[in-house]
């Protein structure tokens, strides 16, 4: 399905505000896209449709996930916020015939994952990053994603890790894993 397509399928799941995001993720993406060499229509179509299923509520989602017998840690099914992006990559999967990485990069755009391919790098960052986006470091965030992807994925991680410590939140193991898979593998 081309994109322009898909805009209009994400219309019938998004309210405006996460669908204004949405393309703002795609467009950083499609940028990211060019300095990392990655097939740019993939990556577009990955980014544009990463938030998908964020508007559905908890129950639907919990609901969707033991249906379809997707697996998510205990975690993650109390926390809930990765839930969307396992749920919209089932759904990209079965709907439009997204392709593996493309639905590795949905489903694990909220934590990242160990063993990232650089399609799914560029829609974890691109989340974080886009022109929606307003929060302190932010903009030293951008500038460093088009430098260095892994440094601005281990700095992103670092302040969510961070901000749920001071807030008493509980982390999510799957950002820890990206983290340090990282850091033990790629050359300083």
């Amino acid at each position: 399905m081309e994109i322009e397509k898909l805009k209009e399928e994400l219309k019938k799941y998004l309210k405006s505000e996460r669908y204004t995001h949405s393309l703002c993720v795609m467009k950083i993406s499609e940028e990211l896209a060019e300095i990392y060499n990655v097939d740019k229509n993939k990556v577009m179509k990955a980014a544009l449709m990463h938030d998908m299923a964020k508007e559905l509520p908890f129950d639907e989602l919990k609901k969707y996930v033991i249906d379809e017998n997707i697996y998510v840690s205990k975690m993650e099914m109390i926390l809930g916020v990765t839930l969307h992006g396992k749920v919209a990559a089932d759904m990209c999967m079965k709907k439009y015939k997204f392709d593996k990485e493309m639905c590795e990069a949905i489903s694990n755009h909220t934590t990242g994952r160990a063993n990232m391919s650089m399609l799914e790098k560029i829609v974890f960052i691109a989340d974080k990053i886009d022109e929606t986006r307003k929060y302190e470091g932010v903009e030293e965030l951008r500038d460093l994603a088009f430098k260095n992807i892994d440094e601005a994925i281990i700095s992103n991680i670092d302040y969510t890790i961070i901000y749920n410590i001071k807030k008493g939140r509980p982390l999510l193991e799957e950002s820890i894993k990206t983290r340090n898979y990282i850091l033990i593998n790629t050359e300083k």
